[in-house]
Formats: C-alpha cells, structure tokens, sequence
C-alpha cells in the first residue's frame, strides 16, 4: 500500500510517512526509531479528505491498507506537562521537525523519556521510558524489549538525511569542478613557469599542485563513500519493496476466502432481512391483537364500573330501607303506647264537663294576676335601673373629685419644694431669711434696697446661662473643629446615601418599565401561539384565551388559562376530560416554545391519556415542529412510536443488566422501499 500510494505522484506529493518528517541526532536515533516503529509507515495528511482520497485509491486498487495522522485532528490537543527525571531527557526535546507538525510530533513523544546510561526505572507509573541504546521500552502498562538490529535507527529522518546527502554531494562536485579548474590552472601555470621562471617558482607551484591533488582526493573518497550510502539505501528501498510485494501475494492468496466471507454475510443478511419482514408482519398482527385487547379490556372496566356503581346504589337503598322498617316500627310502638295512655287518662278521669270550665275560668284569673305581677316588677326594675344609673355616675365624680384632690396636692407639693427652694438661694445668693422678712414689716430703706421682679428675673435668667455655660473648657476649640469634621463627614455620606438611593430608585423604575413592556410582548405572543395551537389540536371552532386578573400589575397578576371546546362550557378546568387537560397543557407548552425553541425537548409519557385521533393530533404536531427541534419522548403507544424516526428499548437480558437497543426507522423504510 506505501509502495503504491509512493508511485501515485498527484497524491503522494500532498503527504510525507512519518519517518520523513522526523531526525534526530545519531545519538538518539536507535532509541526515538524503537519507541517509534508501528508509526514509521504512517502517512501525515493534512485533512480528513486527503485520507479517504487515499483510501479510495487502495480499495479501488485492492492495494492493501495504510494508516494516516490527520493534522487537523490535533488543532486542540494539549500534552502532558514535562516532568523532570534525573536520568532521563524528554523525547521530544532531542528530535527535530518542521513546525507545521508541533502538534503530532507531541502526540506521538508525548510523556515519553529516554534514559542515560545504564536503565533504572524511575518510579512514574504514567510514563513510558526508552534506553538509549533502544534495547527497553517501558510503557505504563507493558514492557518490550530485545537485541538492536543492525540497520536500525537508519529510517528515522531517511529523507532529510538523502536531501542533506545530495546537497553535500552536489557541494563536493562543485568543490570538485573547481579543483579541476585550479589543477588546470596551476598545470598552466606550471608549463609556462617551466619555460621562464626559475626552479624555486616551480617548486613552490608543485607543493601547490600536490596539496590540491591531495584535497581533491579527499573530495573524492568523500564522494565515493556518499555514492555508497545512496547506493545502500536503494538497494534497502528495493529489499522493502520486494517484502511489500511478498505480503501483498498473501493477501491475494487470501482473497478467496475474503470473497467466500461476503457470499456467506449477503446471504445471512438476506436471512435478517426475510426475518426483519417476518417481524414486521407479527408486529402488524400484535398492533391488531393489542388495538381489541385495549378496546374489550376497556369494555370490561366500563362493565366492571358499572356493575360496582349499581351494587353500591343496591347496598345503599337496602341500608335505608332497613332504617326505614325500624323506625316505622318504633313510631307504631309509640302510637300504640300513646292510645293506651290517652284511654287510661280518659277511664281514669271522673271530671265533669261543669269542673273543667271553674278550672279553666281560675287558670284565667291566674293568667291576669301573674300578667299584672310582671307589669308590676318591670316597673320596679325600671325604677331600679335609674337608681343604679344615678349611683354610677354619683361614683364617677367622686373618683374625678378624688384626681382633683390629688393633683392640688400634688401642685401643693410642688409649691413648698420650689418655695423651700427660693429659700435656700435667698441665703445662700443674698443671705437673707424668707421667714425674718415675713415676720418683721420692712423700712421703706430696706423696701428701697430689695431687687425689683425684673432685675431679679435678668439675674436669674443670667445665672442660669453660668450655670449652662459650665466651667472654662481650654479644648473646646478642638473639640470643636472634630465634632465639625465629623458632622460634614456625615453630611457628605448623607448625600451620597441620598444620591444613591435616587439612582437606586430610578434604576428600579426603568427595570420595571423594561420588565413589563417585555412581559406584556411576550405574552400577546404566547397569547396568539396559544389560539393557534389549540385550534389545530382540537378545531378552528374551539375557542381559547389567556387572561390576567390584574392588568395594571402584570408583573404582579396571575394568569387564566380559558379552554372552550366545541359544545362545553366548563367553569373549572376538573369538567375537561383528561385528554382535554392534556391537549390545553400541550397547547401551552408548545405557544411558549414558538416563543423561544429551544434545540431538545423532553416528553414523559404525555400522550398516556389520549385516544386514537388526540394522538394522531399530537404527532402531526411533533412532526411539525421537528424540523426546528428535536423531541424525546417517553412512550408506551404504538401509534407514537410508528410515527417516530428512532426507537430506543431498554431490554433486560440478563437479571440486573439492562440493554439499549436502537432502531432507526427511516432506514427499515428504504430497506421496505
């Protein structure tokens, strides 16, 4: 397959192998070939395409396979930190390769380490470790290793060590061309010395002469030894061309029993699909079976209803009917109780008709009397009323003459303290005694002498001012300026507190608004999607709404949900049957998804409690809006999964193992076609 992806040049000239794209120094060469040898051959492309334009061309062929690193494929690829290893380098650092291929280089070395010396392996368990001299390598999970061929590590960098070759061959032979010329020049030289220079010129020429010769020598060995390495090499690339030639007879030898392999997979294929109609026809057959099982299974519960409703209604009108016969028989027991009595009252009773009246003419009188003693002892009672109405309020005013009396004596009090008071500053202020004065008469001097009401009301008023003032505070100044700065620090964060709180408000306010206008927009649409909707489940006769109780606060308000189908008009949303609740539900959800679809949507088992025609309805919706979206629905109805494009069952195989098994119906349907 490399071999003949090689010879197409329109191809092979878009990809190089692996080999081609890495070198490394000699030292290195043997371990990187080893930890590298199943991916050598792979050819590095650039896209996928490039790959199955490959592919094609060896199936076409019947070529064989090859494998390809896709560049694309590495865009996002992120190696492992670099770990450091006292005895170990990281592979990627030693090798060399075009920028272009920094990713897969990193994928291929990626956490791998080549060890020094003699092989201890450090204790990482997530790395994979390579010995210089390639005779180890250590995977993370595995262990390989042997003697080293002799032509290994030859193959890493092949193409860029033949370009190298020939650029230095082609140096060589141009240094080659050269010396010829300077030895043409020289033995030119010399011949035309040897007939007119002295012998000293000629000897200088000939040291000249040999010591060309002697470089150009070594050029020449240096280009037989370059001769030989291409010469090797291509007798190496004939030997794995005939190797390639050798695996590529095997497998024709064993195409006959490839071909025999798809003879007998066309006919068990053929078998699955004869088998695959069988099944359908039994599906059909059990769809059938199961549609009049559901039908008589639910015939039998209406009976069974019934049949329960008719023999509570039978128990019901036995109990009342036992209830009725004991109390039919209690009554006639009292009756005949009370016609014994009534005859035994009648025997007993010799009272004669002139008696009966005298009673009745006393019960009169007594009547009167006991009329005129109430009379007599509601006036008494109404007298009574007023003298209790009149103690009440004499008891009132003795409780507000009693608050009077307290609160003068409670002034009273307060006169002598003030009074004891005015003494006191009399002695103390103006040392005079308030009782002497009240004793002796005074002088018109002494008269004369004593303050007048207005000086001593200045005085007092400027003493009390003394007395508020306090004692000389020498930091009251500071105490000031603090109390100062303190009071337009607070200032100032009152203002900013006030601004904010403006903003605040004003940002709320535009919130609102914003919300509401937003509300209001999406509603009138969920509103007119919800009509559409529901229409198209049940009839463009239907009528449906959705109002708010409160539309000056729609942020606020809750919403009605209204549903009138054709002929009903229910007042609460229990009168719908169950498959009503459900379409409306349905009809809701899907007016809010027009507003905003979303890319999945979930159903569990949301046609459970529909008939035949709602379930049709409600898949001719699915398929409608499927083109936008994608449904998953949770089902047990046939005629949901018939109309869906990919089934998945869970089975349980094994007890405790559950199993998904898919089934893509759009591809049965072209295998039917």
């Amino acid at each position: 397959a490399i071999k003949f992806i090689k010879k197409n040049i329109d191809w092979a000239k878009k990809a190089p192998l692996l080999s081609d794209i890495i070198s490394c120094g000699e030292d290195f060469r043997v371990s990187i070939e080893n930890y590298l040898s199943q991916y050598m051959n792979y050819y590095v492309v650039q896209s996928r395409a490039e790959a199955m334009e490959a592919i094609n061309l060896l199936s076409e062929a019947s070529k064989g396979k090859a494998n390809f690193f896709i560049l694309d494929e590495f865009a996002h690829f992120q190696p492992a930190a670099s770990k450091s290893f006292a005895n170990a380098v990281a592979a990627a650092e030693v090798v060399e390769y075009d920028p272009a291929y920094t990713s897969l280089v990193q994928h291929v070395l990626d956490n791998a380490y080549i060890i020094n010396g003699d092989f201890t392996l450090p204790d990482d368990r997530e790395a994979s470790f390579i010995t210089k001299d390639g005779r180890i390598v250590q995977h993370p999970f595995s262990l390989a290793g042997g003697s080293v061929g002799l032509f290994e590590g030859k193959r890493i960098g092949r193409a860029k060590n033949l370009e190298t070759l020939k650029v230095q061959l082609k140096d060589l032979e141009k240094q080659v061309e050269t010396q010829q010329q300077s030895i043409q020049e020289k033995q030119l030289q010399l011949s035309a010395l040897k007939q007119s220079s002295p012998k000293e010129k000629i000897a200088t020429l000939q040291r000249e002469i040999s010591q060309t010769s002697q470089e150009f020598v070594s050029v020449k060995t240096k280009k037989e030894q370059l001769a030989e390495m291409l010469h090797s090499s291509t007798l190496k690339r004939e030997d794995t061309q005939d190797h390639i030639q050798e695996l590529h007879e095997a497998c024709a030898e064993l195409e006959p029993q490839v071909n025999e392999k798809e003879q007998q997979l066309l006919s068990l294929e053929s078998k699955i699909k004869d088998l695959k109609e069988q099944l359908a026809e039994e599906n059909e057959v059990l769809s059938e079976k199961s549609a009049t099982y559901n039908q008589e299974n639910i015939q039998f519960y209406q009976q069974e209803n019934r049949v329960s409703s008719i023999s509570q209604e039978i128990n019901f009108k036995e109990e009342a009917f036992q209830s009725s016969e004991t109390n039919i028989a209690q009554n006639q027991q009292a009756l005949k109780e009370s016609e014994t009595s009534i005859r035994q009252l009648l025997e007993s009773s010799d009272v004669g008709e002139d008696e009966l009246l005298d009673m009745y003419e006393e019960k009169e009188q007594i009547e009167i009397g006991v009329n005129e003693a109430e009379k007599e002892y509601y006036s008494v009672r109404g007298e009574i009323d007023k003298s209790e109405k009149e103690t009440r309020e004499i008891r009132n005013q003795r409780e507000n003459s009693d608050a009077l009396v307290l609160e003068t004596q409670n002034q009273v009090n307060g006169t002598k303290l003030e009074l004891s008071g005015v003494k006191e500053r009399l002695s103390v202020e103006f040392e005079l005694d308030l009782d002497e004065l009240l004793k002796e008469p005074l002088s018109e001097e002494e008269k004369a002498e004593i303050i007048p009401d207005e000086l001593r009301e200045k005085l007092s008023k400027i003493k009390e001012r003394l007395q508020r003032i306090g004692p000389i505070n020498p930091m009251a100044m500071e105490a000031y300026e603090e109390i100062k700065q303190r009071y337009d620090f607070i200032s100032s964060e009152k203002e900013d507190l006030v601004q904010a709180k403006d903003s605040l408000m004003m940002t709320i306010d535009e919130i609102d608004t914003v919300a509401r206008a937003t509300f209001m927009e999406a509603y009138e649409k969920i509103k007119e999607n919800f009509v559409k909707v529901f229409r198209s489940l049940f009839t463009e006769e239907d009528d449906c709404d959705l109002k708010l109780t409160n539309p000056d606060d729609p942020l606020e308000s809750s919403i009605d949900i209204i549903a009138h189908p054709k002929g009903k008009r229910p007042l609460t949303i229990n009168q719908l049957s169950g498959g009503e609740k459900t379409l409306t539900a349905t009809s809701l959800l899907f007016a809010i998804y027009l507003l905003k679809p979303a890319p999945f949507c979930i159903f569990d088992e949301v046609d459970a409690p529909l008939d035949d025609a709602n379930i049709d309805k409600f898949n001719n919706i699915i398929k409608t809006f499927s083109k936008d979206s994608q449904f998953i629905i949770v089902t047990h109805n046939k005629r949901t999964m018939a109309s869906t494009d990919v089934i998945y069952g869970v089975t349980m195989i094994e007890q405790g193992i559950s199993k998904v098994v898919p089934v893509d119906l759009r591809e049965c349907e072209l295998e039917a076609e």
